[in-house]
């Protein structure tokens, strides 16, 4: 099929749920696994399951440790370059969010192929090769399928040394929380998909979800930067959830320090909000204490589900302007020192915010 991309549908109208909107909610995903069987860890299998971490890792040798992961989703946005860009940003950074450097990816295509146009299918894979090479990595294979909804993303593989891992749950009481983009990718995808985001909306989401996280491995090597973590499907409430209870203690967050896209809080009040946001927070929200200055609004934006988002650090205090100087060098300028590690409060609240 080669129909004009002017008779072609939208590609978020072929969705039920598009970026890391689409994440199983995380207590079903708890439930889910729940029932799945333990199997033997090998000595060599440094991160597992085990704590919900972004990527596994496997020792190779006293210098070097593979990262493995994958991630794929349905359409964000309508634009097909775009969807592969964010798509691929998306997957490699869990390698980033290890400490790791990519070394190369597979490809994982599902596409309605009675529905969308060759050439359509082309410019998505157009735009993740072209972020695979601004990651300096080949696409070395892949899979591809027909499929009812369109689907892409990568298997994303990297190195790190194996004394340099970064887990999201070695975080410390006492630790400093920086993070690397400003918040928002949830509520502007939401618009979009109501025709309600403005194009300088549209510029601002493109640019924060093909930012490469960069800075990761860079970071991994500071001895002060203690956890590392991205945030995507769960929303900052739920990605610092899984730190604090990696590190069985409770984050602090300031919500006055959190950065936010621009706009994005008036686009929120006015209900441009995902279901997965309202999903996350049904899933965690019993372990999170909001301050009661803080609205609604804020709420949403804490569980609003990122795609591609920032790259979340826990650090020693006295690494916080290191840990800020290479986001901003690496051109991260919404970089941010947003919260604390303190020790577990009472009545299982894992995460308090100001």
């Amino acid at each position: 099929m080669n129909a004009p991309l002017s008779t072609q549908p939208r590609l978020t109208s072929l969705s039920h749920g598009g970026g890391c909107g689409c994440k199983i909610a995380p207590g079903m995903l708890s439930e889910i696994l729940r029932g799945t069987s333990a199997m033997p860890i090998p000595k060599e299998l440094l991160v597992g399951i085990e704590t919900a971490d972004d990527a596994a890792v496997y020792q190779l040798n006293d210098e070097q440790a593979l990262i493995a992961t994958t991630d794929f989703f349905m359409p964000i946005v309508d634009d097909p370059y775009d969807f592969g860009r964010i798509a691929a940003t998306n997957a490699i950074s869990d390698v980033y969010a290890m400490g790791g450097t990519p070394i190369m990816a597979l490809a994982l295509v599902g596409m309605p192929i009675n529905v969308l146009s060759t050439d359509t299918i082309g410019r998505i894979l157009a735009g993740g090769q072209d972020v695979c090479k601004a990651a300096g990595i080949p696409i070395a294979g892949g899979h591809t399928i027909d499929s009812v909804e369109p689907i892409y993303g990568l298997v994303a593989l990297g190195l790190v040394h194996p004394k340099k891992v970064k887990r999201n749950a070695d975080a410390r009481v006492g630790d400093r929380l920086v993070l690397g983009k400003p918040l928002g990718v949830g509520v502007l995808s939401a618009a979009l998909k109501k025709d309600a985001l403005s194009p300088a909306g549209y510029a601002q989401m493109i640019a924060f979800t093909t930012q490469l996280n960069t800075p990761g491995p860079a970071l991994a090597q500071l001895d002060g930067v203690h956890a590392l973590t991205d945030i995507t499907g769960f929303g900052l409430a739920g990605h610092a959830l899984e730190m604090a209870r990696g590190c069985q203690a409770t984050v602090r967050l300031d919500m006055t320090h959190v950065p936010l896209i621009e706009g994005v809080r008036d686009l929120a009040a006015q209900g441009m909000v995902t279901g997965a946001s309202g999903r996350n927070w049904a899933a965690y929200g019993h372990e999170v204490h909001l301050g009661e200055h803080l609205q609604p609004v804020d709420q949403a934006l804490l569980s609003d589900p990122q795609t591609s988002g920032g790259l979340l650090v826990a650090c020693a205090p006295d690494a916080v302007d290191e840990v800020l100087a290479i986001f901003h060098r690496m051109g991260f300028a919404r970089a941010a020192d947003v919260g604390e590690i303190v020790a577990a409060e009472a009545g299982g609240v894992r995460l308090t915010v100001a």
